[in-house]
């Protein structure tokens, strides 16, 4: 900010880390984050599953329209989705919950989750499933117990997806979500660090940078799972 630049700054300190761990409402949009976004890894791979599988398997009138409107719903920028979707949640009374974010970044991960899921689940031979029939295995227990532990690699895969969509929400968490009890990181940060007239620079980029820690261990321990499931459920038939 300052002009000329100062390139080496003679007095770094790690006090905005501190502030920022002592900070309750920090830790309380922390918190608010990643109940967020397990809740919508969550739901979004049990309907994924249900979804895909009954896409995959059973034949009915309008599967394959009901297949081109998944498709279709990833054409629509979100922003041209949230006047609806505030209607609808006013409707039912979730605005200012973390129950209306998590919904809402599982429906912006499902078209996408639900066509990967499809894809795998193509991809297995139906063949298991006649010979678990013939066991005496329910269609429940069939897709429990045969298909999913084969369909890892993209469950893993729609996880990670999900995870980092949910972490990265900024409109949804800004337009649902007025009560700064329920606000998640990206709103939560914006709000509280930068204002119009002045803004704490050195508190919000403390801030940024700790929000990244759970994406980084994802990227660390998990992107070999999630390269392989989107890239495996790419090359399925």
């Amino acid at each position: 900010m300052q002009l000329p630049p100062k390139w080496f700054p003679l007095h770094a300190t790690l006090a905005s880390y501190a502030d920022i761990l002592k900070s309750p409402v920090f830790l309380t949009f922390y918190k608010n984050t990643l109940l967020v976004a397990a809740g919508a890894t969550f739901l979004c791979i049990f309907v994924s599953i249900f979804a895909g599988y009954a896409l995959s398997r059973f034949r009915f009138k309008g599967s394959n329209l009901l297949t081109l409107l998944f498709l279709s719903a990833q054409m629509f920028p979100t922003v041209t989705l949230v006047i609806g979707l505030y209607s609808q949640y006013q409707t039912l009374h979730l605005l200012n919950t973390l129950y209306v974010l998590i919904l809402a970044s599982t429906s912006a991960s499902l078209p996408f989750s639900i066509m990967l899921m499809r894809t795998f689940f193509n991809g297995i031979s139906r063949e298991l499933e006649e010979a678990a029939e013939i066991d005496g295995a329910s269609r429940f227990k069939t897709l429990f117990m045969i298909i999913v532990p084969l369909s890892k690699p993209g469950i893993m895969a729609i996880g990670i997806y999900t995870f980092l969509i949910a972490w990265d929400d900024f409109l949804f968490g800004m337009t649902l979500v007025s009560d700064i009890g329920k606000r998640t990181l990206s709103p939560g940060l914006s709000l509280t660090y930068l204002g119009e007239y002045s803004a704490n620079w050195s508190g919000a980029t403390a801030a940024a940078a700790a929000a990244t820690i759970p994406l980084l261990i994802a990227f660390m321990f998990l992107q070999r799972y999630m390269v392989e499931g989107l890239t495996a459920g790419g090359v399925k038939e």
